[in-house]
């Protein structure tokens, strides 16, 4: 496997390995150059997505003065050490052996902190768990996207018996529901997606589309609480059908040649990138990182930091249009109550969906050179 060729990235950025990170060797993407007392920042992408997520907003962070670095997580694109097993300890996959990969990262690329750490979908709690449990490696946190509501407090117990109350609300309702998170943990998940019928290139931009503000559906707002009823508001690619794979989910909202012509933010070649590299490794790898959710053990161990909060500078940006900030019902409002202690805003950027920082780059920069200057 070789590192993105030059031509197949924007001007100013280019991509290399680090070697003997927590056991992986880690593709990243950069922009700008280590040099003494230059800081860095660091972009951790979500699920299905890659460290090209970020091509639009690195170059002009490094403008800032960084040195930005953005890696395929474990279990994404070029990165290697990981299996894509099924059968498998999921422990490296969980929220604090991701701390552990991002801070053996950190130490790999020279520095012994993080003066700007991005996460994005997935990448947010795990962004957070970092600025949680090290906040004097990772200096101030931007989480997009998800909110984080901080660690469980109920015992992992409790919390399964509260998941399998919901399934089985969603089950029930007239038109039967499961929640993405239970589809996502199941050993056929990964291949639905990557044998999609439709192609994967065709999946994935359709699973793009049906999250973005281009779909006019996306019209998102708060839920009351954790009910079958209330969830069941949410589009099909978060509480599906009970019947239907992701593949089958998306398909009916395929753009048209028109639409994809007109979509700014993920170009054909763009597209080519992600179905490509998922293409070759699969989805198993992001999804072991949502089974993780289900493992009692690995939700005892996330309990334990019940009540600890994020004291460094933070900040929250999404899109309007994301059904993201409001899928997990009550998780915004405890994150601008309790979890961060010094939280500098939230933003919700119109004309943006789920992919905030493809669909808005230059409203998402703004934002974060406002965030920096308070720094």
């Amino acid at each position: 496997m070789q590192p993105f060729a030059s031509t197949s990235l924007p001007d100013g950025l280019h991509s290399r390995f680090v070697e003997g990170v927590n056991g992986l060797r880690m593709h990243v993407i950069e922009a700008g150059v280590a040099a003494p007392g230059k800081p860095l920042a660091l972009l951790l992408h979500g699920f299905p997505e890659l460290a090209y997520s970020w091509r639009k907003v690195m170059a002009p962070l490094a403008a800032a003065g960084f040195h930005v670095v953005a890696p395929d997580q474990r279990g994404y694109g070029r990165t290697t050490g990981w299996s894509a097993a099924y059968d498998q300890d999921l422990r490296p996959f969980a929220p604090l052996s991701l701390v552990d990969d991002v801070s053996a990262l950190v130490a790999a690329l020279g520095y012994r902190s993080v003066s700007l750490l991005v996460g994005h979908d997935f990448g947010s709690p795990v962004a957070a768990w970092c600025a949680m449990t090290r906040p004097e490696m990772f200096r101030a946190v931007v989480m997009m996207s998800a909110p984080f509501a901080g660690a469980p407090v109920m015992s992992a117990g409790h919390a399964g018996a509260a998941r399998d109350e919901i399934d089985e609300g969603l089950a029930a309702l007239p038109r039967p529901r499961k929640h993405y998170h239970w589809y996502y943990a199941t050993r056929a998940a990964d291949a639905d997606m990557r044998h999609a019928p439709s192609g994967i290139a065709a999946f994935l931009r359709a699973y793009f589309h049906h999250k973005s503000a281009d779909w006019p559906m996306n019209k998102p707002h708060t839920l009351r609480d954790w009910s079958a009823g209330e969830l069941a508001q949410l589009p099909t690619y978060y509480v599906m059908d009970r019947a239907q794979t992701m593949a089958d989910t998306v398909a009916p909202h395929l753009p048209t040649p028109e639409q994809v012509a007109a979509c700014h933010w993920l170009t054909e070649t763009d597209l080519g990138v992600y179905a490509g590299e998922y293409g070759r490794t699969g989805f198993q790898g992001g999804l072991n990182w949502y089974r993780t959710r289900f493992d009692a053990a690995l939700t005892a161990e996330l309990a334990k930091y019940a009540g600890r909060t994020i004291d460094v500078p933070s900040l929250f940006v999404s899109g309007a249009a994301d059904w993201g900030t409001y899928q997990a019902p009550g998780a915004l409002e405890k994150m601008q109550s309790h979890v961060c202690r010094d939280l500098r805003g939230c933003h919700l950027i119109d004309g943006a969906g789920h992919w905030v920082m493809q669909e808005q780059p230059n409203a998402v920069i703004d934002r974060l050179h406002a965030f920096i200057a308070q720094l």
